[in-house]
């Protein structure tokens, strides 16, 4: 299932696995000057190409090198030939064989394998030129591109929601708080967020920094009740009320817990 929308010159194309005619979950890549960022799940890797057969695309990249990120890539590359660039700590993750948790598989499906080669410092169109910002945080090797005349910004998944509920075990909210002042920082009139999740955000760095806010805090007062003795399962229960569903629907890979436990890791 394929929907498209227009953001000023850039196309929005929403991908999700149909199932009973439903949509499962949303995941969204952008086509600027026939540049494509990110390029969905591999259930709709079919369905994204016969887009492009009348929305020509000349190069791609992916922000990360997760699965819902990376899906259509084989399909594209063979079918248009296009170059396909990654961070290059997301580059030999791509090349191989994915390993993914059951819920991963039903809703986006394995990726095949795909080359790709190592993101430059900038990347250029015919009418546009995309700064490479390194964001580490969600995963390692994740980057954003960032149209400085424009001001938009591309941010892949450093950016989802102004206060996150549940992580994945692998990210660190040290780093995300750290990429996401990078991108508050730079030398742009203005800040439009075109994120994974399909949300566009014309006031980018309000929200960025109301999430750097949340995080901060939440960092604060996990720590405050770690040193009143409390363990992690007790600190999720006083501050959210419990362990959110997703982390009996996903084993246990975004939870809560993850959360917490990260926020203990950050510097004051």
């Amino acid at each position: 299932m394929i929907e498209t929308a227009s953001f000023e010159e850039v196309t929005q194309i929403r991908m999700s696995r149909e199932i009973g005619g439903k949509p499962v979950y949303w995941v969204a890549a952008y086509l600027v000057d026939g540049l494509l960022i990110d390029t969905g799940c591999s259930y709709t890797a079919a369905e994204l190409a016969a887009f492009l057969n009348i929305h020509p695309v000349r190069r791609i990249v992916n922000t990360h090198f997760h699965e819902d990120h990376i899906g259509g890539n084989r399909a594209l590359q063979e079918k248009f030939g296009v170059e396909i660039f990654a961070p290059a700590d997301s580059v030999p993750l791509i090349a191989r064989e994915a390993k993914l948790f059951p819920y991963q598989e039903m809703v986006w499906g394995y990726p095949a394998p795909s080359e790709t080669r190592p993101l430059p410092a900038v990347i250029r169109t015919e009418r546009y030129l995309f700064e490479v910002i390194d964001t580490p945080g969600h995963s390692a090797g994740h980057a954003a591109l960032v149209e400085k005349s424009r001001g938009w910004c591309f941010s892949g998944d450093i950016f989802a929601r102004e206060k996150m509920k549940f992580i994945r075990p692998e990210e660190e909210m040290g780093e995300t708080v750290a990429s996401m002042k990078r991108l508050i920082d730079l030398p742009t009139d203005r800040l439009i967020l075109f994120t994974s999740m399909g949300r566009i955000v014309e006031d980018g760095r309000q929200a960025l920094l109301a999430c750097i806010q949340y995080i901060e805090e939440l960092s604060r007062r996990v720590k405050a009740l770690e040193k009143k003795g409390l363990g992690i399962p007790e600190i999720v229960r006083e501050l959210f009320g419990g362990e959110h569903a997703f982390a009996a629907l996903s084993n246990g890979q975004y939870s809560t817990e993850n959360l917490v436990r990260s926020v203990l890791k950050m510097e004051d």
